[in-house]
């Protein structure tokens, strides 16, 4: 009977151990696998040590202390909102005042990214919320400060970058762990149909003139080049007969410089030269034969024969008739 009652007992010992150290491997198991987490490239982790965060940045297979530490991701890739849109189109965050006192539906998209993880998790309950509402003042204020023609059409550009500058030193101020990326307007429109129809029209004139304007300018760009080309080219070629008038001036001079010092030497023979030239040029057809007191003919120019069968006019040296 002892026997019996000594084995009977041993069954549940057995089934207590083989228990206790099923549970055991399961801790073991979770403490080992608990112990390491993965940063994906587009994430950031903070591991908080007994109370303690720490920023983790880099991607990959990361090591913690079971139990001790803990770890929280943060999503760093760029995450934006709607500001004055809805489904409806309709609601007072879309609505707002220009400094000319007329009323506009807005709707601006905001993105931002976490650029302190750490800061982004403990320095505020919701950053997102706290960015909104910054960036809905800011958009009020900066809107109130233009006309409605601004808005609508030509100061788009300037009232997104002056949001954002006033975005960005506000969050400075703040220090949330988020940072601005971009906000650009979506949709801008008066409240009534009729209104918008006629910013529409202005909208299209404006654009007819800047097209208008922007052909008279390629229009001129293009002729401006062409005609200072030409005179360019006028001025080369006046340059260059000036030039050639002033060599040809000079020759003239020279000429006449080199016929008047022969002429001092020889005024005679100088002039009968100068006759018979200034006679081949102006009767270059014509025979010149001179003849003398006592009627002999003799030919002078051109060097030809003297048998010809032609008449010659005959001209007289007006050496002879003096």
């Amino acid at each position: 009977m002892k026997k019996k009652f000594q084995g009977g007992n041993l069954q549940p010992v057995k089934v207590l151990k083989v228990a206790g150290i099923a549970i055991l491997a399961i801790v073991i198991l979770t403490l080992v696998f608990g112990s390491f987490y993965t940063i994906q490239e587009e994430e950031q982790a903070v591991v908080c040590t007994l109370g303690s965060p720490k920023a983790v940045t880099t991607a990959g297979l990361h090591f913690k202390l079971p139990i001790i530490q803990t770890v929280e991701k943060v999503n760093t890739t760029i995450r934006g909102f709607s500001i004055g849109y809805n489904s409806t189109g309709e609601g007072d965050e879309a609505m707002m005042i220009t400094s000319d006192y007329n009323f506009l539906h807005v709707d601006f998209y905001a993105e931002y990214r976490v650029t302190d993880p750490v800061k982004a998790l403990y320095a505020s309950e919701s950053p997102e919320l706290i960015l909104r509402n910054i960036a809905q003042n800011c958009i009020r204020t900066t809107i109130g400060s233009y006309s409605v023609d601004s808005v609508l059409t030509t100061g788009k550009n300037e009232i997104q970058s002056n949001i954002k500058q006033m975005i960005l030193d506000k969050l400075d101020t703040y220090d949330i762990g988020i940072q601005l990326v971009n906000i650009t307007i979506q949709d801008a429109e008066p409240p009534t149909d009729e209104v918008s129809a006629a910013f529409k029209d202005v909208e299209t004139a404006k654009q007819g003139k800047e097209t208008s304007v922007n052909n008279a300018n390629k229009y001129r760009n293009e002729q401006i080049p062409a005609a200072q080309a030409s005179v360019d080219r006028i001025l080369q070629e006046a340059e260059a007969d000036k030039q050639e008038r002033i060599n040809e001036a000079n020759g003239q001079v020279a000429r006449f410089n080199s016929l008047y010092e022969e002429y001092i030497k020889f005024p005679e023979v100088t002039k009968k030269r100068m006759f018979y030239e200034a006679m081949e040029n102006v009767l270059p057809g014509l025979k010149v034969i001179i003849q003398s007191g006592d009627g002999e003919l003799q030919t002078m120019l051109p060097l030809e024969s003297f048998v010809e069968e032609e008449t010659p006019n005959i001209i007289s040296d007006p050496a002879e008739e003096e």
